[in-house]
């Protein structure tokens, strides 16, 4: 491994809510970079309407905005618990403007390519890209900070459907379902999310589910449910007493019996990603949601379950998730293992001083957060090699042998959806942990 030189620049790739937080902290700490970002405008996945973004219009936080918000820029008191997309996009901006980010940023322009860098001299290190305009740039490090909910994962169904066919990347407006029998597949937060979008618009919305879920209100007792997690947390409540405090708040959800036309859970909670919604169980109770087993076959204008049941049905929208892909480096630089990077925190390169990848993650709570932490532990990781600190020598040691264990003693059901699963309040703990070590 070689230190890099003080005058060397970094490439943070992509100018959403990941890579503002990186961009914040390097400047913070002195680390000389780019950002390449290619849109004309910050934000993401929180751009709606640009063709990288998968929100839909009434997209808003899922987790509540003080468990959201970066660690020195919180959201407006005024605003409310659970803000929709156009304010999110807006806290974005005005955290990029406050903390004069836009002058490092360069718009519209896409990366091709990433690859190491050839050594013109022994010990040489770094990485040459290739933009989407041809043009090649040499950078020393680079920070991949793109996102991993773009690229949609279709399921692979038996038959032919005639109808029409959509991935919840590409919903966006509830009107595609006015007047038809809609299908909505998945049980993660969009797809209960779309279902009950869209039940005001269709004639009929079924809701094909793998497995039962614990769903679990936005407030209880008037405090976001997050909050009210973060507190057990706090209180170093054990796990078994978290679910049984819990109990209240999954009965209020489902009011009105709704839990009747829902399986039974084969897991326990929070051994899944969580599922937040309000309005849901009372679609359920109310008949303008059914919930329908899993899809065994599609044939034509109807579609089969494995229950035996069958429904004709005019669209379907797969909330089926997202693949991790990174097309612009090849697998084996990210130390790809078992469908994701093996990387330490989910962010350091076992190996490697000179790559880093921010914002991989799926936590239980808010995310702007954490990786603005991740953020801070690069900066200082970088700053710690370039004088050669003990602290920095002792976690590149780390980083090579040591695996973290980032689920807080949950064992998440095995699915490609919690690949990337964190508990929120132990994983918070872990960064700050290091970055007070490196920090000195």
């Amino acid at each position: 491994m070689n230190l890099l030189p003080t005058t060397a620049k970094f490439c943070i790739l992509g100018a959403g809510s990941s890579g503002l937080a990186v961009a914040k902290n390097f400047r913070a700490r002195g680390v000389p970079f780019d950002c390449l970002e290619r849109e004309a405008e910050i934000g993401g996945n929180w751009n709606f309407g640009k063709p990288n973004s998968s929100i839909y219009r009434s997209t808003r936080l899922i987790s509540s905005k003080r468990l959201t918000e970066y660690v020195d820029y919180p959201m407006p008191k005024e605003w409310p618990e659970h803000p929709p997309h156009e304010l999110v996009f807006q806290y974005l901006r005005d955290y990029a403007q406050h903390f004069g980010l836009y002058e490092n940023i360069e718009f519209n322009t896409a990366v091709e390519r990433i690859e190491r860098a050839v050594a013109s001299e022994p010990g040489a290190a770094g990485w040459d890209i290739t933009l989407a305009d041809g043009r090649r740039r040499h950078y020393a490090g680079i920070i991949i900070a793109n996102g991993h909910n773009w690229d949609p994962r279709w399921p692979e169904f038996g038959g032919s459907f005639a109808g029409e066919v959509i991935h919840s990347a590409n919903y966006k407006e509830p009107v595609i379902a006015r007047g038809r029998r809609v299908l909505v597949v998945g049980g993660g937060n969009s797809g209960f999310d779309i279902a009950t979008d869209v039940a005001a618009h269709a004639d009929m919305v079924f809701h094909s589910l793998r497995r039962g879920y614990h769903v679990l209100p936005r407030f209880q007792r008037g405090t976001p449910i997050d909050q009210c997690g973060e507190w057990m947390l706090r209180w170093r409540l054990p796990l078994w007493l978290r679910r049984l405090m819990n109990r209240p708040s999954r009965w209020r959800a489902w009011a009105a019996d709704a839990s009747s036309h829902l399986p039974a859970p084969d897991h326990r909670l929070f051994e899944t990603h969580p599922v937040i919604n309000s309005r849901w169980p009372y679609e359920v109770a109310r008949g303008t949601v059914r919930v329908k087993a899993d899809v065994k076959e599609l044939r034509g204008d109807h579609v089969a379950f494995i229950d035996g049941s069958f429904e004709p049905i005019e669209l379907i929208i797969y909330a089926t998730g997202y693949k991790l892909s990174f097309p612009f480096i090849e697998k084996k630089e990210l130390n790809w293992r078992d469908g994701r990077p093996e990387l330490y925190l989910n962010v350091f390169h076992p190996q490697r001083d000179d790559l880093f990848v921010a914002g991989l993650i799926q936590p239980d709570s808010g995310q702007f957060g954490l990786v603005d932490f991740q953020a801070r532990l690069i900066a200082e990781y970088i700053c710690g090699l370039q004088i050669g600190t003990k602290a920095a020598r002792r976690f590149q040691q780390e980083k090579q042998t040591a695996q973290a264990t980032l689920n807080g003693g949950v064992q998440y059901v095995r699915t490609p959806r919690h690949l990337l699963e964190v508990e929120h309040f132990n994983y918070r703990r872990r960064l700050q942990r290091e970055i007070r070590l490196l920090a000195g």
